[in-house]
């Protein structure tokens, strides 16, 4: 769990990796009520021009949430977790969630963590997930 103390701006969030899969994302479509076939059908998302099915959007954003989290010490530390989604995630894709501590606010006990979602594809890196910020409380 993150101090004031030992907090400074600069300092990186550990990464968190996961490749993503078709039992995930149906998992998800379940649990979330989003039954799009996009999510769930091959023909149907090669129609649409993607190259296989997509994961959802928001599975990418809590993967982010998952690392920002585990950084911060738990989820009821983390007040605030914005981002931009700027890109599609594959299955059998490798999903990279990361940050960096951008801002630290020691009157309200806070860290800012600027925060992302990398894949790589075709030797080039994509950004499901850019300019994402989380507002985490520090221990004193």
């Amino acid at each position: 769990m993150p101090s004031l103390r030992d907090t400074e701006v600069g300092s990186e969030i550990p990464a968190l990796s996961r490749v993503v899969t078709a039992e995930d994302v149906k998992a998800y479509a379940d649990a979330g009520g989003d039954q799009n076939p996009l999510h769930q059908d091959d023909a149907v998302a090669r129609a649409a021009g993607f190259p296989g099915i997509v994961a959802h959007g928001m599975f990418t954003m809590g993967h982010l949430a998952a690392c920002v989290s585990r950084w911060a010490g738990g989820a009821d530390r983390v007040r605030r977790l914005t981002a931009q989604f700027r890109a599609p995630v594959f299955m059998g894709e490798e999903i990279v969630a990361r940050g960096r501590v951008k801002a630290v606010d020691g009157d309200r006990g806070v860290a800012v963590v600027e925060c992302w979602v990398t894949v790589e594809r075709d030797g080039q890196t994509e950004w499901p997930i850019k300019r994402g910020e989380a507002e985490v409380l520090l221990e004193p």
